[in-house]
């Protein structure tokens, strides 16, 4: 294939329009990272675990984020938008005063970022917040 001026534009239109289309594999590679965590057990929603997000960042780079779950043993964030969907693990100890931490993550588009606790009695429980990013963090 000769490189011309107009192949040179097909190619980048075409490759614009690729990256403008929504992934299913981003979804897929949140449920995977979850499945991953929980081992592939189904997660309750809510059930004692709190998520504290802005519902509006204004800068993607450093969104503050709060998770609480009383009796948790580790607690994971997810962001499915982002290139790696896992964010962080918390693991909690038994000399832990309080099963409740908090974070500064970086977002890279307007997405739901997920909380998942696993329960000393082994069972999971989730819950979600959708955060507007104005300006993304992760390249963006």
């Amino acid at each position: 294939m000769e490189l011309t001026r107009r192949n040179t534009l097909a190619l980048g239109l075409g490759g614009l329009a690729a990256a403008a289309l929504p992934l299913p594999a981003a979804a897929a590679a949140l449920d995977e990272a979850m499945a991953a965590f929980t081992g592939g057990a189904a997660a309750a929603e809510g059930g004692g675990i709190t998520l504290t997000a802005p519902e509006i960042a204004e800068n993607g780079n450093t969104v503050p984020i709060a998770v609480s779950a009383p009796g948790a043993t580790s607690i994971a964030l997810f962001a499915g938008g982002n290139p790696e969907s896992e964010v962080c693990t918390f693991n909690f100890g038994p000399a832990a005063g309080s099963q409740s931490a908090s974070t500064r993550i970086r977002l890279a588009k307007t997405q739901d970022v997920v909380a998942v606790a696993k329960m000393a009695d082994g069972s999971f429980v989730k819950t979600s917040a959708t955060v507007k990013v104005t300006i993304g963090g992760c390249g963006g």
